[in-house]
């Protein structure tokens, strides 16, 4: 296995533009076309959304899968749904299933710029939000490309819940911090304990080589 590097970026603190950028986006109406393949594989998830009672776990940009698979064992109460844009990770995900300890859960390939948009028109009320080891995107120039840059940004804070983000930037996650207190939320960023479970295969690579993993955990049910 290849050493994982730690981020390079020519950002030495948060983006200046941050609060700018997420005021801007919080009071403009994203009118982005929906795609079709979005459409449809929203609708089919959400069906059984509709049809659940319990609580709801949503495991945004989940790769492989390895981490909804996990998610699922560790709240077998609840119905978790991973959802990436990628047929080729998904593809990979037999690999990480464990169906002995009878999980039940979704992986969903769709476009999460639409896909939460769609969960917020469908009045979703997760229980939980995971968002672990998004694209950093660490550029200075591509602050818009990060999660909490882009348009979409309110409907993550509007889908509510725990919020948690892992990620081997603490900037990145610094950042994020300041979104949500631009949204009205309150967030703490700490290191991700040694004896924590290994959640996905960049955790694991980042982990073996020695670097400082991140964590952010928001309650997006209480605004400050």
């Amino acid at each position: 296995m290849n050493e994982a590097r730690p981020v390079s970026s020519n950002q030495h603190g948060p983006h200046e533009d941050t609060v700018a950028v997420v005021e801007r986006h919080l009071n403009t109406v994203f009118k982005k076309p929906f795609q079709e393949h979005n459409l449809r594989a929203f609708e089919e998830i959400n069906a059984q959304v509709e049809d659940w009672k319990g609580p709801v776990i949503l495991d945004s940009c989940c790769g492989v899968g390895e981490s909804t698979a996990k998610l699922a064992a560790q709240h077998p109460d609840a119905m978790v749904i991973g959802v990436d844009k990628s047929a080729h990770r998904l593809a990979r995900h037999s690999h990480y299933q464990n169906n002995e300890k009878g999980q039940r859960y979704w992986v969903v390939r769709a476009d999460l710029i639409d896909f939460w948009r769609l969960a917020n028109q469908a009045n979703w009320a997760l229980e939980k939000h995971c968002i672990l080891y998004p694209n950093p995107w660490p550029k200075a120039a591509h602050l818009s490309r990060r999660w909490h840059g882009s348009p979409v940004w309110k409907n993550v804070v509007e889908l509510g819940g725990q919020l948690h983000m892992r990620s081997n930037w603490s900037l990145y996650l610094l950042e994020v911090t300041q979104a949500l207190m631009v949204s009205g939320y309150q967030a703490q960023v700490s290191l991700v304990k040694n004896n924590d479970e290994v959640m996905t295969p960049f955790e694991r690579k980042y982990k073996t080589s020695g670097q400082p993993l991140w964590q952010l955990d928001a309650d997006l049910s209480k605004e400050t």
